[in-house]
C-alpha cells in the first residue's frame, strides 16, 4: 500500500492537468503524447512540478512511479512490491524528467489512485 500522502499526488496531477492543457487551457494534442517542454507559457509550472518532484524522498518518488504504472497497466495492484522495486531503479535518472516525458502522467497517477480506492487501500501516511 503506498504511504506517499494523497496531497503530494493530487498537487502533481492538478499541475500535470495544467502542462497537457497548455497556457490557454486548451488542449495541445487530442491524441497520443502531449509534450510539455514548457511552450505556451508552461515553462513555470513545469519547473515548479519538476522540483516539487524532485523534492519527495527516495520512497515517494518510486511510489509516484509504481503508481503511474499500475495506471498505465504496466503492472496490476497484486503486483505493487514488484513495481515498487523496479521503480526504485528508475532513479538513477531524474524522477521527474522521466515522469514528465509521459503526456498521461495526470490519467495515470488517477487511475492508479482508483485502483487503490476500490479495494479500499488508502495513502497513510502524513505529508512530509
Amino acid at each position: 500500500m503506498p504511504e506517499i500522502s494523497a496531497e503530494k499526488i493530487t498537487y502533481v496531477i492538478a499541475k500535470a492537468r495544467e502542462l497537457a492543457s497548455g497556457a490557454d487551457g486548451s488542449k495541445r494534442a487530442s491524441v497520443g503524447v502531449v509534450s510539455m517542454t514548457g511552450q505556451d507559457g508552461c515553462a513555470a509550472a513545469r519547473a515548479e512540478l519538476a522540483k516539487f518532484i524532485e523534492a519527495m524522498d527516495e520512497d515517494e518518488q518510486s511510489e509516484l512511479i509504481a503508481l503511474c504504472w499500475i495506471g498505465r497497466g504496466k503492472f496490476t495492484l497484486e503486483e505493487w512490491d514488484s513495481a515498487l522495486v523496479e521503480a526504485h531503479h528508475h532513479l538513477t535518472q531524474p524522477t521527474a524528467d522521466y515522469l514528465l516525458r509521459d503526456g498521461r502522467l495526470a490519467p495515470h497517477l488517477e487511475s492508479g489512485l482508483a485502483e487503490f480506492a476500490e479495494t479500499g487501500d488508502g495513502f497513510g501516511r502524513a505529508q512530509r
